[in-house]
């Protein structure tokens, strides 16, 4: 049995039937933690409405011990400063400054330190198949089973990923309505953020279906300025700079209305403790079980690139 998932832009030939070769009657555990893994990163990119936030893809590690930390990286908090001028003073790096002084100004020491990243939460499942009453090909359901719960793996990663970015947002702003006023007002006061932001990359904007909807139909989304809006497929790539993605409602939290950041400013992972089916003594078949820990991080200097939005109320 062959399923073809695509991983970024290089298409992914992945074949699970290793997923139920034999019935484990002479292997009483049959690990399949490489195997989950390549299929939680291959739905990952596929199905994961947040994924670009977190660079397109989740870190997976298979065969990890019960551990805290998922990983460490090099992290510098130190910002880089960008000289006035350059100092052709003669008493600068000459004459009485000679191995006392430098005409590119002040140097600063570049240190990068070591950051711990620890897991912040946890998944399992647990599914038993019996010979007897499966009414399936019975590999065949171990790999079918392996399939979906990679799927639905990955919309509990992105339910996380939509509360992680809710909680780092570290600027909020309030949408008195969804209406084209409003709505213009609301991405002309982003775009300025941003720009005096100065941030580098490709903005996004991850919006409930309403307000994409608002966006759609916006009068100056025309042709007549050149929008790449389409009412007949209720489609539009972008929106005043910003890449625009339509997100189901559930995905945010109470009161949000959408999320805006650079693309790839975090990063979400997971570690696969176990996922294995195991001989049962207690029915004529196998328990399919798997555990892991997860999480989400960003830098502290790139939590200045999220926003979110909030329903606001028009007063009167």
């Amino acid at each position: 049995m062959e399923k073809y998932l695509t991983k970024q832009t290089k298409p992914l030939k992945l074949n699970i039937q290793f997923f139920a070769e034999g019935d484990n009657n002479n292997q009483p555990v049959r690990s399949y933690q490489k195997q989950f893994k390549e299929l939680l990163q291959a739905v990952y990119q596929k199905q994961a409405y947040f994924g670009e936030f977190f660079g397109g893809g989740v870190q997976a590690l298979d065969g990890v011990t019960h551990n805290k930390t998922a990983f460490s990286i090099k992290t510098s908090d130190i910002p880089v400063v960008i000289g006035s001028e350059y100092n052709k003073d003669p008493n600068v790096g000459f004459g009485t400054g000679t191995g006392s002084s430098t005409r590119f100004g002040e140097r600063q020491e570049i240190i990068y330190t070591d950051t711990d990243v620890p897991y912040t939460w946890e998944w399992t499942f647990h599914e038993g198949i019996d010979r007897h009453t499966v009414n399936n090909d019975f590999s065949g359901t171990i790999a079918d089973r392996s399939d979906l719960q990679a799927q639905a793996k990955v919309q509990l990663f992105d339910n996380k990923g939509g509360l992680f970015i809710s909680e780092t947002a570290d600027q909020s702003f309030e949408l008195a309505e969804i209406a084209n006023d409003p709505v213009l007002k609301l991405f002309n006061d982003l775009n300025e953020y941003y720009t005096n932001l100065e941030a580098i990359g490709t903005k996004m904007a991850w919006v409930k279906p309403a307000l994409y909807n608002a966006i759609v139909d916006h009068p100056i989304t025309t042709t007549a300025k050149h929008s790449g809006a389409n009412v007949d497929t209720n489609n539009i790539l972008q929106f005043k700079d910003f890449a625009i993605k339509k997100v189901p409602e559930t995905k945010f939290q109470e009161g949000e209305l959408a999320y805006m950041s650079i693309v790839g400013v975090g990063k979400q992972f997971t570690g696969i403790n176990t996922a294995r089916t195991i001989e049962s003594e207690d029915f004529d078949g196998v328990a399919f079980q798997g555990a892991g820990k997860a999480g989400e991080f960003i830098l502290p200097a790139n939590k200045k690139a999220v926003v979110k939005v909030t329903e606001g109320t028009t007063g009167e």
